[in-house]
């Protein structure tokens, strides 16, 4: 086993993800830390009792990553080898080693595949293989694996359709892949418009999103979509209630729809009810629903239609939104800093207090 990294080399982070109610990203050393939550073993640190952390731990196993990503109860790691592993809650097969056990350490996802890109959500997890096909596994009530039934899956089951994708994004109950052609699908729950295809009919295969749009990157949040077209744009659909489109309406939309304020994106990240968006001059812009502060804006305003700047003048390089809290990464340093709900100390500063502003990740374990 790997020695531990000391907390010098846990401070700053090549990826960070912000999952349910926990965070965890990947050390300078590519191991993997996690912090916040611990219930269902999310943290990956093997403790028992199961305890929350409020600064980064680093994940048994001393495993080496390429990237981690936290879903709501599990959380899942492409090894440098791309070997996939998860960890975590697993009543719903979403760690994907054949059970429906809870594991407090990382296990293998079963079937030995290569993958090169994978995301956890709340009851299922998506994976990209190294050849570019999309595997899923876990719950599967809507048709969310896409593999043409409803059947639950313990281990990884190809989605039907035949298309080579670059990435996939798994929802609550829906999945997105965007393929090597740069178009869109989406397969699973659309009772409000989150496939994009103009319906609000689910779908137990991929769909393709309407309107001829081209991507780079895509993101599922909880009953919403959203992407960034190649020509930096970024695009919304499904449910809008609290503004989570960002088209300065709270209607729902059934097919993509521009976020307001001609803003440039390089990436996005779509959460419960509330989306977050990384512009081309580093600066990191949210919108939605803006309880415990998550919107970072530094204000009380519970509703954002339209994007609003992170608060801080800090630049970022990448983002990234869970439940109820969003992480960034600094441009050049890659320190981390999070802001929102912080009950379970998510956000890492070694507090629970919420934040509605950016803090820094603490640098002790």
């Amino acid at each position: 086993m790997t020695a531990l990294a000391t907390a010098a080399t846990a401070s700053a982070f090549l990826q960070v993800s912000a999952g349910g109610y926990h965070t965890c990203g990947i050390g300078r050393d590519s191991l993997a830390y996690c912090w916040g939550d611990n219930s269902v073993g999310e943290l990956g640190n093997g403790e028992n009792p199961q305890l929350h952390r409020s600064t980064p731990v680093p994940v048994a196993g001393g495993l080496r990553f390429l990237v981690v990503n936290a879903g709501v109860g599990h959380t899942c790691g492409l090894t440098l080898g791309h070997k996939a592993y998860c960890w975590g809650e697993n009543r719903f097969g979403q760690l994907g080693d054949g059970t429906t056990t809870n594991r407090g350490v990382p296990v293998a996802v079963a079937g030995g595949r290569r993958f090169r890109q994978l995301r956890a959500s709340s009851r299922h997890t998506c994976a990209v293989t190294t050849d570019s096909r999309a595997y899923c596994w876990g719950w599967n009530e809507s048709g969310e694996l896409g593999d043409g039934s409803t059947t639950q899956r313990l281990t990884p089951v190809l989605v039907k359709g035949g298309h080579l994708f670059n990435q996939v994004k798994a929802g609550f109950q829906h999945t997105c892949g965007l393929t090597t052609e740069k178009r869109a699908y989406c397969w699973g729950v659309n009772a409000y418009g989150q496939l994009g295809d103009s319906t609000r009919t689910g779908r137990l295969t991929p769909v393709a999103v309407v309107g001829g749009l081209t991507f780079k990157q895509l993101t599922a949040g909880n009953l919403h979509t959203c992407g960034v077209t190649t020509s930096s744009r970024a695009y919304c659909w499904g449910y809008n209630a609290f503004g989570q489109v960002g088209d300065g309406t709270q209607s729902r939309r059934i097919a993509p729809r521009a976020v307001a304020g001609g803003l440039y994106f390089v990436g996005m990240a779509a959460g419960v009810d509330y989306t977050c968006g990384l512009t081309t001059a580093g600066a990191d812009y949210c919108w939605g629903l803006n309880v415990y502060g998550r919107l970072g804006d530094g204000s009380s305003e519970r509703l954002r239609l339209t994007p609003v700047a992170v608060a801080g003048g800090l630049q970022f390089s990448a983002i990234t939104v869970g439940g109820n809290h969003s992480c960034a990464l600094t441009l050049g340093g890659s320190s981390a800093y999070c802001w929102g709900y912080n009950g379970r100390g998510a956000l890492g500063d070694g507090t629970t207090a919420n934040r509605s502003t950016p803090v820094p990740v603490a640098a002790s374990m």
